[in-house]
Formats: C-alpha cells, structure tokens, sequence
C-alpha cells in the first residue's frame, strides 16, 4: 500500500499518542512501538486491502465500537477521502479519540459517544452507513444484531474474526437472516507477523432490518438471536 510522508507522519504521531496515553485511556495492551504497528496498524490495513479487493471498501463508513481507533483510524488515514464514523461506548476512549482526529488534523471524522443498542435507533445513523467496521466487539451472531442496523441495504459488515470464524457465521443464521445480512466473503487477511492471521468476515446488508432491531442495551448479548 503507497506511502507519502504525511502519512508516515500521521502513522507516527498517532504510535506516539497510543505509547503515552495508553495506560491513562486503558487503550491496549500492547507497550511497544513495533507490536503496535504489525498489530494494530497492520492489520487495520490488511483489512482495507481485503475490502478494497472485494469491491466492498465504501464511504460514509462507521467504526463500532472502535475503541483505540482500530480498525478505523489507519484506515482513514490510509484514505483520506473517506467519511467516517467512530462510535465508542467508554467516554474515556472516545476523549482520546476526539484528541487523535484533532491532532492528525483529520476531516469528515465524527466520534460519537454511546451505545450501539441506543444509537442505531437514531433517524441520522439509521441504515446511513456504505461500511461498518467491528473488530473484537462480539460474536458475529450479536454483532449481526447491533452492526447491521447501522448498514444501508447493498452495503456491508466487514467483521475481522479469530480462528472460530467459521463456527461464528455457523451460530449467526438465524441472526444475518432476520436482521437482513448475508454472508458474502469469509477470507484469511494478509496480515504479517507472527501468530494466526485474523479472518475477515464480511457481510453483504439485502433486505432492510426490522425496526425493533437492536433491541435495548444488554438484551443481544444476553439472549442473543
């Protein structure tokens, strides 16, 4: 993927923020400057590679549940011309979001504090998004119920999974068929480093999900589809 220097630039200052932040925001577990770039930044990228290769890469996207910024924020940078969305349900992460986006001076970027379950009932973020983006936030068979009311019909989920991938779309039938989704892609990312290399799950939005859909806050989680 092409590299100019003020990407490096944005690539590093935001390495610096997550390295003095880091513990202050509880943002990641990673310390070093090394495991943070093959891990984090690294794979954020295999994952718009992915996208990109499956005709799925879209604007205006939205980053769920997105944490330190992952997979969002790398991708943004990558592409700047995108729209996106980074919502993030701890007030603290969601500070030391607002702080990166204004110190890598980035445009078209929203952080939004709260809840999936509360704000994809919201008339602005219902079915608004081309892409949403989701990585470690649940199983895809609850994630299905939280992300994909966010999704107009014709876009995707881009699920980045573990070595359970395929038992998760398994446990999500049920699920992607009453929220509207169909499984579109399941492919190993090209990721470096070692370890197992994460799955992407990507979900393709076909019918428009029910109104009821999330349901209110814990209930996906606790009883899920």
């Amino acid at each position: 993927m092409e590299t100019t220097p003020e990407r490096a630039a944005a690539f590093e200052r935001y390495t610096e923020m997550l390295l003095s932040e880091g513990r202050r925001f509880n943002l990641t577990a990673l310390r070093d400057r090394e495991s943070i770039q093959r891990r984090h930044f690294g794979e954020s990228l295999a994952l718009l590679r992915a996208l990109e290769q499956a005709s799925a890469f879209a604007s205006p996207a939205i980053d769920i549940g997105s944490g330190a910024g992952f997979p969002g924020l790398p991708i943004k940078i990558a592409r700047p011309e995108i729209a996106l969305t980074l919502l993030e349900a701890t007030g603290k992460k969601a500070r030391f979001l607002e702080e990166v986006v204004a110190a890598l001076g980035l445009n078209r970027v929203q952080v939004v504090h709260g809840r999936a379950e509360d704000i994809a009932h919201d008339s602005q973020c219902r079915e608004a998004y081309a892409l949403a983006l989701a990585r470690a936030v649940a199983p895809l068979r609850i994630l299905v119920e939280l992300a994909l009311p966010f999704v107009r019909v014709g876009g995707h989920l881009a699920a980045p999974k573990g070595s359970g991938a395929a038992r998760e779309v398994r446990e999500a039938v049920e699920a992607l068929r009453i929220c509207g989704g169909e499984v579109a892609l399941v492919q190993e990312l090209d990721a470096t480093g070692p370890g197992a290399r994460p799955t992407l799950v990507l979900v393709r939005k076909v019918t428009a999900t029910p109104p009821q859909y999330p349901r209110r806050l814990g209930v996906p989680a606790h009883r899920p589809l």
